[in-house]
């Protein structure tokens, strides 16, 4: 009889390990272990991006804030650097496991929405498949982190909705305190919640002391960034100014806004979002859950007004692809048409396929540039500048190593007393960044800028007596000095037609560096 008791059991597991190989969590993890496996193989075929390069100069100079963004993504470069090195497979690998955090995050907030396994699995294949994920997600910036703590809240304010647990609240502030020192952004979802709970039922939730305490603790976490702005005059609204008055970012319609939206989402996952939109606004089921509707419709109307960059709006999408699977699981419960379900997940896939490379570096760039000709497309821009054959997120990725090999060169023909009272002047960040990166490989100092954070660095003890200035104006720069030369020029054919500059090499200041430093700054 105990045999036989065993004999059951063991039986009885191995039923249940079948029975989970294919259940919705295990979809939802094999798509997860794709994108995480596609972001690998996708790699670094191009090179370091911009944005990269100054994240890692801040890891070297660990701060509770920065002009331009919250602390977090410096500590968390700082750690991959500590723990697996600077390199470019190094770099990507944290963006990618949090690539395959949102995916895992859609489909639990399917589930918790009361999603089975096409539910689970349909909202997690549209986070896979949307181009605007793969790009976002093989970078490492804050873009990569910010879906994950907008999920995390949007994930538990469901379970607080379903579950009636207001204790839930206290992990709500957890994720929206280290959500704002991830990108202040945070407090877009913020306001979108409260707005979508006074506009509902769920207003009730406003008047627990447990909501208050998870507000508080989100303050805490917060407050030595909120700290630092104040100590240093709020930067970052001096820098949104500059960025609006010099008319930077391209202005973008709301018809417009929305259908890049749809192209960047992928146009095929249209019909999930908006039915995740519906299901929140108009449906009787999602009647409970009506405050995340609203919540996502005032998050898209503000960005369109405040900042309409399309990728601000990236993390509302897959709480829209959550609750939309859910309604497409439901429409599609009638036997014949249940065909519908692989056909749509294969043509979803097939058609990411098509436009993968315009996401991640798949193709070597020659590649790229005829299959774009090809395509006869280009992904839409955000920035006014001047494009060459790459478009700006790939073309700022390249080039940078030989610009520093450039400079060395000018350097280390220096004499080499003179050679140690030299500053490297970069304009912006990502110059004076690769240099910080590169330039300890060919006898380089760190950069000195005035752009962003390097303005708050200082010059160092540098006095201005031997600078080598990286895209300046002749006419210009003998303002500054008594003396400037062209040294060299910098004309990278895949990178940014900005960074195609001249080199040049000036001597004695007509003033004190230190004095001159504050008209140095370039917030923008």
């Amino acid at each position: 009889m105990p045999t036989q008791i065993v004999a059951v059991t063991a039986d009885s597991r191995d039923d249940a390990g079948r029975r989970w190989v294919t259940s919705g969590e295990a979809v939802v993890l094999y798509i997860a272990f794709v994108k995480f496996g596609l972001h690998l193989f996708a790699g670094r075929h191009y090179g370091y991006f911009v944005d990269e390069l100054y994240y890692l100069a801040c890891s070297e100079h660990l701060d509770w804030g920065y002009v331009d963004q919250p602390p977090l993504i410096a500590v968390l470069t700082k750690v991959v650097r500590l723990l697996l090195g600077d390199t470019l497979p190094a770099i990507p690998l944290l963006p990618a496991m949090a690539g395959a955090g949102t995916v895992l995050l859609a489909g639990l907030m399917a589930r918790e929405l009361g999603g089975r396994r096409f539910a689970q699995g349909l909202a997690a294949l549209a986070v896979l498949v949307a181009p605007g994920f793969l790009s976002i997600d093989n970078l490492m910036t804050m873009n990569a982190f910010e879906p994950l703590f907008w999920g995390g809240c949007a994930y538990v304010l469901i379970r607080i909705i379903r579950r009636g647990d207001q204790k839930l609240w206290l992990w709500f502030g957890v994720l929206a305190g280290f959500g704002l020192l991830n990108k202040h952004s945070m407090l877009i979802l913020g306001f979108g919640i409260v707005v979508g709970l006074l506009l509902t039922p769920e207003r009730r939730f406003l008047q627990s002391p447990w909501a208050w305490s998870g507000a508080a603790i989100a303050f805490v976490i917060f407050l030595p960034n909120l700290l630092w702005n104040v100590q240093h005059h709020f930067p970052f609204l001096e820098l949104q100014a500059n960025i609006r008055s010099e008319g930077r970012n391209v202005q973008i319609p709301p018809l417009k806004f929305l259908g890049e939206l749809t192209l960047t989402m992928l146009p095929l996952t249209l019909p999930i979002w908006l039915a995740g939109l519906w299901h929140f606004l108009f449906s009787e089921k999602g009647r409970a859950f009506r405050a995340l509707g609203w919540a996502c419709v005032v998050i898209i109307a503000v960005i369109m007004v405040l900042n309409p960059r399309v990728y601000y709006v990236f993390p509302t999408l897959p709480i829209l692809f959550a609750a939309g699977g859910v309604v497409w699981e439901i429409w599609l419960e009638r036997p014949r048409l249940r065909w519908v379900k692989k056909v749509y997940a294969a043509a979803m896939i097939s058609v990411s396929a098509v436009f993968l490379p315009f996401a991640i570096p798949v193709l070597p760039v020659e590649s790229y540039i005829r299959y774009s000709e090809w395509m006869h497309f280009q992904p839409p821009r955000i920035e006014t500048h001047t494009l060459g054959p790459l478009p700006q997120l790939y073309a700022d990725q390249f080039g940078w190593e030989e610009m520093v090999v450039t400079v060395a060169n000018v350097y280390n023909n220096l004499p080499p007393p003179v050679r140690a009272k030299t500053a490297i002047f970069g304009q912006n960040y990502g110059q004076a960044g690769a240099v910080d990166l590169f330039g300890s490989k060919y006898g380089l100092p760190k950069a000195i800028s005035g752009h962003q954070n390097y303005f708050l660095w200082g010059p160092r003890d540098y006095t201005g007596e031997s600078v080598i200035v990286m895209r300046g104006k002749q006419e210009e720069l003998e303002g500054w000095y008594a003396n400037v030369e062209k040294v060299a020029a910098v004309n990278h054919p895949y990178s940014m037609p900005y960074e195609h500059f001249d080199v040049f090499y000036c001597r004695n200041l007509k003033w004190p560096l230190k004095d001159v430093w504050p008209k140095v700054k370039n917030w923008n």
